[in-house]
């Protein structure tokens, strides 16, 4: 069980926080800020970002510090896969050493890794036992965070959720858990597709991955969009080999 937070972390933690009165007129500017507090209390990140639900009750990046960062979420939400998203999904936080060798998310880490990031921690913001979305630090060198940076960013993302509960209106939770539930249907389709054009294409699982991303952009469409194409396409075929048969 790790230990209770020192006086001067809380001092830390609120300090950074005061002031963020939040309504629904200033949450997007009270976000900006908790994404600049988080960068700035973890020595080694290099970048930060917070991720919650629009008023859609779609999943957007609501803050972060660099268009790095943009990059790294904006590929998360593509892929329907990430350590943000399973932060999120799983309410545990996450944390990658090297994304150079991290093999969890389905080929988020060789994007990141592309752009220049080396280490992330993602921790869940969670108000009343119902996640609101995820803080997230980056770093461009691995292994920049330990135990004691994922408690203190938990910490920090522990007050943080408090207010920004505060400001969700009542039927976010709602929408928020049906986003939840796409995006784990997202990262299920994705593998599928994966799955398809290995067999049909001979590929290796990341050359398969790669080609599916290729194939979305070159499209200009969702790569959730191409692999659910694709899974139809394969099973109308099977289904007219069967009837051929």
């Amino acid at each position: 069980m790790p230990p209770d937070p020192s006086p001067g972390e809380l001092a830390t933690v609120f300090a950074q926080l005061h002031g963020m009165l939040l309504s629904q007129d200033d949450a997007t500017a009270a976000v900006s800020r908790l994404a600049r507090a988080a960068q700035q209390m973890i020595p080694a990140a290099a970048g930060a970002g917070v991720s919650l639900l629009d008023t859609a009750g779609t999943r957007v990046s609501t803050a972060a510090t660099d268009p790095v960062v943009e990059a790294a979420d904006a590929a998360q939400y593509e892929l329907g896969t990430g350590p943000c998203l399973t932060a999120w999904a799983t309410q545990e936080p996450q944390r990658i050493e090297d994304t150079t060798t991290e093999t969890r998310w389905a080929g988020w880490e060789a994007a990141a890794a592309a752009s220049g990031i080396r280490s992330v921690l993602s921790t869940p913001l969670v108000h009343r036992g119902r996640a609101l979305g995820a803080l997230k630090v980056y770093a461009t060198t691995p292994g920049a965070f330990g135990p004691d940076e994922e408690r203190l960013l938990g910490l920090f993302a522990e007050a943080a959720a408090t207010l920004l509960g505060a400001a969700q209106p009542v039927e976010t939770p709602t929408r928020l858990n049906e986003a939840l539930k796409t995006a784990l249907a997202t990262r299920e389709t994705v593998g599928l597709a994966t799955g398809v054009l290995m067999a049909q294409e001979h590929l290796a699982p990341e050359a398969a991955r790669t080609a599916l991303l290729e194939t979305a952009r070159a499209q200009g469409r969702r790569v959730a969009e191409v692999a659910a194409e694709l899974i139809e396409t394969a099973t109308d075929r099977e289904d007219y080999q069967e009837e051929e048969h």
